[in-house]
């Protein structure tokens, strides 16, 4: 056994100490029993791992091989469009070298579980193929979820639906989609149908790019949380982006809320990249790209931020740290009253584990895998207000990473005090 001492602890004032046994928590308190090994927090807060529920990991550095700097006109579109002369290059050992970029900047950062949508509008699956090998060899390291993600259509790519399929027959772990791409409403909606179809045939996951524009006409979420709602797949569903839902007015919008409430549907908000690519045909006032995140945390119905994209055609920037999403996310939202900052953290622990849905296995409790992160400062409102860094991640017990303080060799003095 071990003994991590000196803690605060997430969603637990009074507990300053974790005891880990086999890789679990076995108990979590104070003045816990005598262990040979002692490991001193330093008095900083303890949080679950980081959790990006929305990445695209065979996108990620591929902006720097294609050689140009996006989309010039910065939407999202155009980058779609852009993307397969790309995919036509790619190999499986070429996806995995920048893949395993991209999971160390995450990694690296506190996240252990990712989410990635893999562009299965591929006949040789190659993203899918290097993904499947990733998973598996870096399990111990990170958890992955692998979406069957259509990037450029179901209907739109010809046999993008039997490639859907096809790859939740060789192990994705997620049904995707991408409505608002495809040519015309009336295919959108029967990519609805069908990803609802094809989970529940294959017992998996949904997560849906859904109504990634600026339209407010754009309303494929109604249709998708109308049929979850109804077979009682809701919890097991995600929709990303929904940025349209922003634009909606209104008395649309506050009926749908109810409606999300009735299904336990979830949502997954992509804070920078969104405020990147919408609004692009906005003059002023202009629209930011994200969803009604603070309205979904009042009414309780979950929301988690996502990086998505590091470096590539729809996102130059990115780094995987969720720090910086959370901090741009909050601002963006304007979730920073006392209260919302004390659960602000949610959007990139807990919440995402729920989209996930890995709530059951996830978090800093009793029988639970002993995975957890320590953050540079003491409280919820230090380690947000400070964007601080991970110092250490843990898993099962162990250091994944352990970063010393800050060493000066010349330390800043103002030369008064007051």
């Amino acid at each position: 056994m071990k003994k991590f001492i000196n803690a605060k602890i997430y969603k637990n004032n009074e507990a300053t100490e974790i005891l880990v046994e086999d890789g679990k928590i076995k108990e979590i308190g104070n003045n816990l029993a005598d262990c040979d090994e002692v490991i001193d927090l330093g008095g900083k807060l303890v949080t679950p791992p980081y959790v990006d529920p929305h990445l695209h990991l065979d996108y990620v550095y591929t902006l720097a091989e294609l050689g140009k700097t996006g989309a010039g006109s910065g939407t999202l579109f155009e980058a779609i469009e852009m993307w397969p002369v790309f995919k036509k290059t790619l190999t499986v050992e070429s996806v995995k070298k920048l893949a395993l970029k991209g999971i160390m900047d995450e990694v690296s950062q506190g996240v252990q579980h990712i989410r990635t949508h893999i562009d299965v509008t591929d006949p040789k699956f190659t993203g899918l193929k290097a993904m499947l090998e990733m998973k598996e060899e870096l399990k111990d390291i990170v958890d992955i979820q692998i979406v069957s993600f259509p990037q450029q259509g179901m209907y739109t790519y010809k046999g993008g639906r039997e490639l859907v399929e096809e790859a939740l027959k060789m192990g994705a772990d997620v049904v995707g989609g991408i409505p608002h791409y495809e040519p015309a409403r009336e295919f959108g909606e029967r990519s609805v149908r069908d990803t609802v179809e094809l989970a529940m045939k294959y017992d998996k996951l949904i997560d849906v790019h859904c109504d990634e524009t600026d339209d407010p006409q754009a309303r494929f979420i109604e249709l998708l949380n109308a049929l979850v709602y109804l077979e009682g797949y809701g919890a097991r569903t995600s929709a990303s982006h929904t940025c349209s839902f922003g634009s909606a007015d209104d008395s649309y919008a506050y009926r749908m809320i109810d409606l999300f409430k009735k299904s336990k549907i979830n949502f997954i908000s992509n804070p920078t990249e969104n405020a990147y690519l919408q609004g692009r045909h906005d003059t002023y006032p202009k629209r930011r790209g994200l969803t009604r995140v603070k309205e979904f945390m009042e009414h309780g119905i979950n929301v988690a931020f996502a990086q998505d994209s590091i470096n590539d055609p729809w996102y130059p920037m990115g780094n995987g740290n969720m720090m910086n999403i959370l901090d741009n996310g909050i601002h963006l939202a304007q979730i920073m009253s006392p209260q919302e900052i004390e659960k602000d953290l949610d959007l990139i622990t807990y919440n995402g584990a729920r989209c996930l849905n890995i709530q059951d296995t996830y978090g800093l409790e009793v029988g639970k895998d002993a995975n957890f992160i320590v953050l540079n400062g003491d409280s919820p409102f230090d380690v947000i207000r400070n964007r601080a860094n991970v110092l250490a991640s843990v898993r099962k017990g162990e250091f994944l990473f352990k970063q010393k303080p800050v060493e000066y060799d010349v330390k800043l003095d103002l030369g008064v005090t007051y």
